[in-house]
């Protein structure tokens, strides 16, 4: 079986707060921990109203000051909106508080809209070209410092804090494939190029000094409770967050509702139809059936489980019930559904 690990949005319920929300986060990696998870991510998003993990690099530090042997990261910062040398400083500091825990996913998308990019000093007619070679930049300073370098990430230089490529599309996994670094894909809400990407990924790859072959993440909904009927009501507050953020009016984490289907668009529906590709929603067999096909398509060595799911204590029960089936997955049963 993947190792298994948590992509958190820190999500902003309806009539929560963002502190509420990071508190949230905090409780629920101090519980993901517990149960055996090995990384937990947190992701950059801006002028978002249903997430509260902007200041990422701030809210991995509470993370990581919470917990004590969880792997924390970003999944991930948005290097496009970034000077490298400030990333560097930033996960060096991180790396240096705590040792051998921290990661850094990269990606190049702007995590936002236009007119927030632009508030952010971006450009977003900049060269292509320009994210490769800031990763390349960002690498240098976490690396040992070479004779005569100029400009040293102070805390950062030597510090080696592992970098992950993240991606919906195909230009990652090359990118990925050429550094010879694990790729993360955002199956999670955009699976259409999922198998795709894979297969150039692992077909490109060059070995490098932080990984010798190909290691593949990928993002998976997970909507677990002890009912199918329970689960699928869940699961309706991160279908309807999808829907308004692919309308253009992205909001606060809405509670679940009954017979959700039912006010569904055509449009809506084709629009929700993409996203069961990469996720599992049902009791503890369902899931764990679902999650056996998934891996056994994939042959995945990672997958980071986010779960939008309205109430916490029901987040951290679907959790729990998401390790305990995915580590109960026969090899056979893989084996099988492939």
């Amino acid at each position: 079986m993947p190792v298994l690990s948590v992509l958190d949005l820190s999500p902003i319920t309806a009539g929560a707060s963002p502190g509420q929300a990071l508190d949230n986060s905090l409780r629920l990696a101090q519980h993901t921990e517990a149960l055996g998870y090995h990384r937990y991510w947190v992701a950059e998003h801006h002028n978002m109203p249903g997430i509260a993990s902007a200041a990422t690099a701030v809210v991995i530090g509470h993370i990581a000051g919470g917990t004590t042997k969880l792997r924390v990261g970003s999944g991930g910062i948005m290097l496009p909106n970034h000077s490298p040398l400030m990333v560097a400083e930033q996960f060096g500091t991180l790396a240096a508080l705590y040792p051998n825990r921290i990661d850094l996913g990269l990606g190049r998308a702007p995590g936002t809209d236009g007119v927030t990019a632009h508030a952010l000093r971006r450009t977003l007619h900049s060269d292509p070209n320009q994210f490769p070679q800031d990763v390349l930049e960002l690498k240098g300073y976490l690396a040992d410092a070479q004779d005569n370098q100029k400009v040293l990430a102070i805390p950062g230089q030597g510090s080696h804090v592992p970098l992950y490529i993240l991606g919906s599309s195909l230009f990652g996994a090359q990118l990925a494939a050429i550094l010879g670094l694990p790729f993360a894909f955002a199956s999670h809400f955009a699976p259409a190029a999922m198998m795709r990407a894979i297969a150039l990924y692992r077909e490109e790859f060059t070995p490098s000094e932080q990984l010798q072959k190909p290691y593949v993440m990928l993002g998976y909904n997970i909507c677990a409770a002890d009912t199918e009927a329970e689960a699928w009501h869940l699961r309706t507050s991160g279908l309807r967050a999808l829907l308004n953020l692919r309308q253009g009016r992205p909001g606060p984490l809405p509670a679940p509702i009954d017979n959700f289907e039912a006010t569904l668009s055509a449009t809506e529906q084709s629009i929700l139809a993409q996203s069961d590709a990469a996720a599992a929603v049902g009791n503890f067999d369902q899931v764990r059936n679902q999650v056996a096909a998934f891996v056994a398509q994939t042959q995945v060595d990672e997958l980071i489980i986010t779960s939008q799911i309205f109430d916490h204590d029901a987040r951290c029960h679907s959790y729990s019930i998401a390790y305990e089936a995915c580590t109960n997955i026969e090899m056979g049963a893989v084996a099988q559904a492939h």
